[in-house]
């Protein structure tokens, strides 16, 4: 038998290189490249058949089919090359986040271990003075996990738990860290024998009437201990704040007065501020009742002639630090002209008796209102639309209008006698709600410069000065001829000064009445 061998490609064909090999092998492994191969054949066959195609141009077609082949063949085995890899390096970092999970896991253990080795050995009187300890235990082990190692050496001054030592092992405890400061000069104060008049000339009050103060505010001031320190003792709060008020000193000297933060101690001051309006204001500063209003008028009647009077008005300004909203409304143009000083302000308005005891007070209306139109803003004048005032008088400046229950001096430029009487008797009494508004300055300091406390919290604060001036008073605490304070406010003549024409009548009778009764005086002659 006659073995005939495999027909091959002539040289004419494939150039002499070895691609119908390699044709041959791609075929085997690919079917899809096979069937396509096979295609490709055919139409080379009939191409050949063509005379019009040139064989060169035919071999250019294939050798670019070729090199498309071998980039695409290329592209494949990188792109596994690189799925290769990334699947060793995630393998490689799990493996490795693998093993840090289990080390942290035994670090945590270890340190629960150890802390429970520890609390399990101590007596239980002593479990309260360590539980800063376990604080600290759990911060070493978070440190541990996050491989950070940390030491400090040392000692500082202040209260602690100290040092505590476990079965076979050394504890170091955090310490409560609190700045060692003095508290000498409220210790010397707070003492029995300390003398009364420089315990008065401190806080403006005996000492009678400072513990009646903190008896009063006793029940909503007073603070219980807690595990980490001793609550502030009731006395040392009001002190805290009366020294405040009363000096008008900055917050860093109150807190080295007292031995306490700076801002521990604004916090008190407002605390007891508003513990003084809540609790005090309603028995201290008060509308007096019928008994006292028929007491009011006798009073105000014997020293000025004048009847049916139950109080005398006045609107003082208190100079504050320009707030961050609504700066003109602030804006007080008159004081700002007379001390050649930008200056802003809100307004207390309060009516007193005749004792200089404030009965009424509207505070916290910007400094740009004239008295007239703070008037008109306040409770009071709200209340005698209601009927509270009527047939009885409230006196007040030139800078108020003339009402049914506002009684004002002429302001007219050419007076007649009885004109000018009127108006020395109607000065007089005024001159009691002035009085009454300069021992308040005089009294609180505080009121006298720019304050550090904010706007929001201003009214509180004034709130709380007149009350505590309203229980100087009625407790007879002279102030201290020192502390006298002269009055300056601006009074501006409103545009309508004569609101009702009954008044007008009304007034010029009270007048003649003074004149031709012999109750004017000569004091305007």
């Amino acid at each position: 038998m006659k073995l005939t061998p495999p027909l091959l490609p002539t040289p004419d064909d494939y150039d002499y290189d070895c691609s119908f090999f390699y044709s041959l092998f791609q075929d085997m492994r690919d079917p899809v490249v096979s069937k396509r191969r096979r295609r490709d054949d055919e139409e080379e066959k009939s191409t050949d058949g063509d005379d019009s195609v040139p064989n060169s141009e035919f071999k250019l077609k294939k050798k670019n089919l070729k090199e498309i082949v071998a980039s695409l063949l290329l592209l494949d085995e990188q792109e596994m090359a690189e799925k290769l890899d990334s699947v060793s390096a995630s393998e490689e970092e799990k493996s490795i986040l693998d093993a840090n999970h289990k080390r942290k896991r035994q670090l945590m253990m270890d340190s629960n271990s150890k802390s429970h080795h520890y609390y399990k050995n101590m007596d239980e009187s002593e479990v309260g003075h360590v539980k800063i300890a376990r604080g600290a235990a759990v911060a070493a082990a978070v440190a541990a996990m996050s491989g950070e190692e940390k030491g400090s050496s040392g000692s500082g001054s202040g209260t602690g738990t100290g040092t505590g030592t476990g079965t076979g092992a050394t504890t170091t405890q955090r310490r409560l860290w609190v700045k060692d400061r003095s508290k000498a000069w409220w210790d010397q104060c707070s003492h029995p024998d300390f003398p009364e008049s420089e315990f008065k000339r401190a806080f403006r009050m005996g000492k009678a009437t400072f513990d009646m103060i903190c008896e009063e505010l006793n029940s909503v001031v007073a603070k219980e201990d807690t595990m980490l320190r001793a609550a502030i003792p009731v006395r040392q709060r009001v002190a805290v704040c009366i020294w405040r008020l009363a000096t008008g000193e900055p917050l860093r000297l109150v807190s080295k007065r007292f031995g306490l933060g700076i801002s521990t101690c604004h916090k008190l001051v407002l605390e007891v501020c508003s513990a003084i309006k809540t609790v005090l204001m309603p028995k201290f500063l008060q509308w007096p009742d019928e008994e006292s209003v028929e007491r009011t008028k006798k009073d105000f009647e014997s020293s000025s002639g004048i009847p049916n009077v139950v109080g005398s008005m006045y609107t003082t300004h208190i100079p504050i630090i320009a707030p961050k909203v609504s700066v003109a409304a602030y804006f007080n143009k008159r004081h700002t002209e007379r001390n050649q000083k930008t200056s802003y302000s809100i307004t207390v308005q309060g009516v007193v008796n005749p004792k200089g005891v404030f009965t009424d007070v509207c505070i916290g209306w910007p400094g740009s209102m004239p008295d007239d139109q703070v008037l008109e803003k306040s409770a009071l004048y709200q209340r005698a639309n209601g009927g509270l005032l009527n047939g009885v008088w409230i006196v007040g400046s030139s800078g108020y209008p003339l009402m049914d229950w506002v009684l004002v001096p002429y302001t007219q430029q050419q007076l007649t006698w009885t004109q000018h009487a009127f108006n020395e008797k109607i000065r007089e009494i005024q001159q009691v709600a002035k009085d009454a508004f300069a021992r308040l300055k005089g009294r609180w300091s505080c009121l006298q410069k720019r304050t550090e406390v904010k706007l929001q919290d201003l009214p509180v604060v004034l709130g709380a000065c007149c009350v505590l001036h309203n229980i100087c008073e009625m407790m007879n605490e002279e102030m201290d001829p020192e502390l006298n304070f002269e009055l300056v406010d601006d009074e501006m003549v409103p545009e309508n000064s004569v609101r009702s024409l009954r008044s007008v009548q009304l007034r010029d009778n009270i007048a003649h009445n003074l004149l031709h009764h012999g109750l004017a005086g000569t004091a305007f002659l």
